[in-house]
């Protein structure tokens, strides 16, 4: 792990006009200053997080955004983007400013986890792990979450492209364990295929969503050892087109946003019955269909909260599919986005959405006056 050098960056100023959606489901226009902008309940802080790349390099796609508290804020990117030798007019410190998307372009597997504190500033770089990422030929790591029952807050990060998992002590200084075989695609007991999140139950199991590949939920105990599996691939309840996010919710309740299907699955945790055919204790409840691609999950005491792309906006939903509030994100000027792929909110209901295209980070702030309906507050913790 490194100390990080900061680059200083022009910050571009604009003044744009961008809409967002309304409860009701009116537009309400708000005009963007020269420091913030205006996205529904909140507003943008202009050029957020602060670029430390080396000269002729800039942000990859920011895939994961975990709070861990207000100052240390970790943030993975798939490596990172060269820029062209030539830098357009314009750029404002991240690829999607000059038009890349850096989905499409080259990457190098750089700093890839590093942390920041509450104004953007890098506090900490993981480079010391850079070389479980090299050489990856896809979008490489996917999530990245702590569980908020492990007295050590180990780090767990989920690497989609060589079918990986791997804990790190909170410091990073440590890779206490590695789940899957890198490279190895396979639905045993001891490989992912392509696996996309994980999530934490209050007795120390995990639910692991894997994912694009084998369409399952993987259940391991508190030792880390698998225990069981439910889900597979179909279109009826309790089954998977790819699992791309999985949250644990009030009441027992399991969420996952299946992407290719467009849905979003409700299952529920009951109390163990071997004669359940499904499994013994995750129970199918729900299966709502007509979304857009679904990208991210949180729930929290009295919602569920997504992200979609195309168009990417923000959704709250019931618990029991209605959809109450959503907004728009901002398509056009300097705080855009292509996919809110990411999202996370601190003590205080600040949010940070990460953009994976457009590749940053950036930071909502609530509106004074803003209706603590249209807030998402933090993740339920079931105790």
């Amino acid at each position: 792990m490194r100390s990080p050098t900061l680059l200083t960056v022009t910050t571009l100023v604009a003044t744009t006009l961008l809409t967002s959606c309304a409860p009701g489901g009116g537009d309400v226009a708000g005009t963007i200053d020269v420091r913030t902008f205006d996205a529904g309940a909140y507003e943008i802080v202009d050029g957020w997080l602060e670029p430390f790349q080396a000269d002729g390099f800039a942000f990859g796609g920011n895939s994961s955004v975990w709070v861990e508290s207000p100052d240390r804020i970790f943030i993975i990117q798939r490596g990172e983007t060269p820029l062209p030798d030539s830098v357009p007019a314009g750029f404002a410190g991240y690829a999607g400013s000059i038009g890349m998307n850096v989905l499409r372009g080259p990457r190098t597997w750089q700093n890839v986890i590093f942390t920041v504190n509450r104004d953007g500033e890098v506090q900490e770089i993981w480079d010391q792990w850079d070389h479980l990422f090299a050489g990856a030929e896809g979008p490489g790591p996917h999530r990245l979450r702590i569980s908020p029952y492990d007295p050590e807050r180990r780090v767990w990060v989920v690497h989609e492209t060589f079918h990986q998992i791997f804990v790190f002590s909170n410091d990073g200084s440590e890779l206490l364990h590695t789940f899957g075989e890198k490279g190895v695609a396979a639905s045993d007991e001891f490989h992912f295929n392509l696996p996309q999140d994980v999530a934490f139950l209050p007795d120390g199991r995990v639910l692991i969503a894997d994912g694009l590949g084998n369409r399952r939920v993987v259940v391991l105990d508190a030792d880390g050892k698998y225990e069981s599996e439910f889900g597979g691939e179909g279109d009826g309840l309790g089954e998977f087109g790819s699992l791309h996010s999985i949250a644990v919710g009030p009441e027992g309740r399991v969420i996952v946003t299946d992407r290719d299907a467009r849905a979003v699955h409700v299952l529920r945790q009951r109390d163990p019955d071997p004669s359940r055919s499904y499994h013994p204790e995750f129970v199918p409840e729900h299966r709502w269909e007509g979304f857009a691609l679904t990208l991210d999950v949180l729930a929290n005491e009295d919602a569920i909260w997504i992200t979609e792309v195309s168009p990417p906006r923000v959704l709250k939903l019931s618990f029991d599919g209605q959809r109450l509030y959503e907004w728009a994100l901002p398509t056009e000027g300097p705080a855009s986005y292509i996919e809110m792929h990411t999202f996370a909110v601190d003590e205080h209901g600040v949010l940070y959405g990460g953009d994976n295209q457009h590749a940053r980070t950036q930071k909502f702030v609530p509106k004074a006056d803003a209706d603590p309906a249209h807030l998402i507050g933090p993740r339920y913790v079931p105790r």
